[in-house]
C-alpha cells in the first residue's frame, strides 16, 4: 500500500509518516520500482500502535523505546505520565480559577486586572502572614471582590487570616452573603463552620435567613455559631439551640448572654425561662448541667428570673441551692437598684 493510501486510511498525514520513517519508528517494508514507499499490513499495524501510544502522551522517543524493547515495563512510564498529567491539570485549574476570579470581578481596565492578580498571589501564599497582609493592605478601587473573598474564606484554616477575610467580606457588601452561602450546604463540616462564621458578620435579612436555616445543621458548632449571631439579632428561633448550648457547656456563657438579651423582649422571656426550667427537670441528677442552667437564669431580667431561682435556692442539690441563693441576692440588689433609680 502506497503512502498516500496509508495516510487516507489511517488518518496520519504523509508528512508524519515520512517523519516516522526518518526516526525509524515505522519504516515501510518495501519500495516500488519507482522508489515510492510501500507499506505492508504489519507496517500499518505498527502505525496504529504508534498512534495509540501517542494518545497516552508518550513522546516519539519513548514510543521507540517501547516498541523496540518487548520487555519494557509500562508501569513506571505510565505512572510518570500520570504524575505529569496531574501536575498539568493542576496548573490549568489554577489558571482557570484565576481567570474566573478576574472575570467575576469585572475590572474596568488593566489596572483592575493586575490588582486582582496580585491579590490572588497573596491569598495563594503558603505564608499565613502574607495572606493576611494581602487582605488587609489598602487597595485602590474600593472593596475587594466578594466572590474571591468567599472562596478564600471557605478554604482558610488560619484563624487570623480567616478573621481578616470575614472583615473584608462584610465590607464588600453586595453579593457577600450569596457568594459564601454555598459553603453552608457543603458536605465538609469545616467549610460549613467557616461559611456560618462569615455570614454571621454580615447584616441584613438575607444573612439572617441563611443563619436561621443553619440552626438545623447536624453539627453543633455550626448550629452554635448561627444561634449566637441570631440571638444578637433578636431572632427567637435561636432559643432552643442556645438552651442546648448551655446544657452541653463549652459556649454556655455566650449562649446565656444571648438568652438574656432575647429575654429583654417580654414576648420571649417566658419562652426562655420555661425552656431553662424544663432542662433543669430533665437533668435532675447532673450537677454540672444544673449549675450552668442556674447561671443562665441569672442572665435574664430579674422579673422573670427570681421565681425559678428562689425555687432552686431550696434545691436538694446543695451546690445548686447555694449558687441559686447567691444569685437571688444579686437579682434582688439589681432589682432594688433599678427601683431606686426609678
Amino acid at each position: 500500500m502506497l503512502i498516500s493510501e496509508v495516510a487516507r486510511r489511517s488518518g496520519v498525514s504523509t508528512r508524519m509518516l515520512r517523519h516516522y520513517d526518518s526516526l525509524g519508528l515505522v519504516r515501510p517494508t518495501g519500495r516500488t520500482s519507482s522508489g515510492y514507499r510501500e507499506y505492508s499490513a504489519e507496517d500499518i499495524r505498527r502505525i496504529f500502535q504508534v498512534e495509540s501510544l501517542r494518545s497516552l502522551g508518550l513522546s516519539l522517543r519513548q514510543i521507540g523505546r517501547v516498541l523496540e524493547d518487548p520487555a519494557f515495563s509500562p508501569s513506571a512510564l505510565v505512572g510518570d505520565l500520570i504524575r505529569r498529567t496531574e501536575e498539568r491539570l493542576r496548573r490549568e485549574q489554577e489558571l482557570l480559577d484565576r481567570l474566573r476570579a478576574v472575570d467575576a470581578s469585572a475590572p474596568a481596565g488593566w489596572p483592575g486586572v493586575l490588582r486582582i492578580v496580585e491579590l490572588l498571589r497573596g491569598l495563594n501564599s503558603p505564608s499565613a502572614a502574607r495572606r493576611q497582609q494581602a487582605v488587609l493592605a489598602p487597595a485602590e478601587g474600593g472593596p475587594l471582590p466578594a466572590e474571591l473573598l468567599a472562596r478564600a474564606i471557605l478554604a482558610e484554616s488560619d484563624p487570623n487570616v480567616a478573621g481578616a477575610l470575614r472583615w473584608a467580606l462584610a465590607r464588600a457588601g453586595g453579593d457577600g452573603v450569596t457568594s459564601v452561602a454555598a459553603g453552608v450546604r457543603s458536605a465538609n463540616v469545616d467549610v460549613r463552620r467557616r461559611a456560618v462564621l462569615a455570614i454571621a458578620e454580615i447584616s441584613g435579612d438575607e444573612s439572617t435567613a441563611v443563619l436561621t436555616d443553619a440552626l438545623g445543621d447536624c453539627d453543633p458548632a455550626v448550629r452554635g455559631h448561627a444561634a449566637l449571631a441570631l440571638g444578637a439579632r433578636g431572632v427567637t428561633e435561636a432559643v432552643p439551640t442556645l438552651v442546648g448550648m448551655v446544657v452541653a457547656g463549652g459556649s454556655d456563657v455566650e449562649a446565656s448572654e444571648a438568652l438574656g438579651a432575647l429575654s429583654l423582649d417580654p414576648g420571649c422571656a417566658d419562652r426562655v425561662v420555661n425552656a431553662l426550667v424544663a432542662e433543669l427537670a430533665a437533668h435532675a441528677a447532673n450537677t454540672g448541667v444544673r449549675i450552668r442552667l442556674t447561671q443562665a437564669l441569672a442572665e435574664l431580667p430579674a422579673a422573670v428570673a427570681l421565681g425559678p431561682l428562689r425555687q432552686l435556692a431550696r434545691d436538694d442539690d446543695r451546690t445548686v441551692a447555694l449558687l441559686a441563693s447567691t444569685l437571688v441576692r444579686v437579682c434582688d440588689e439589681r432589682s432594688d437598684g433599678g427601683r431606686s433609680r426609678g
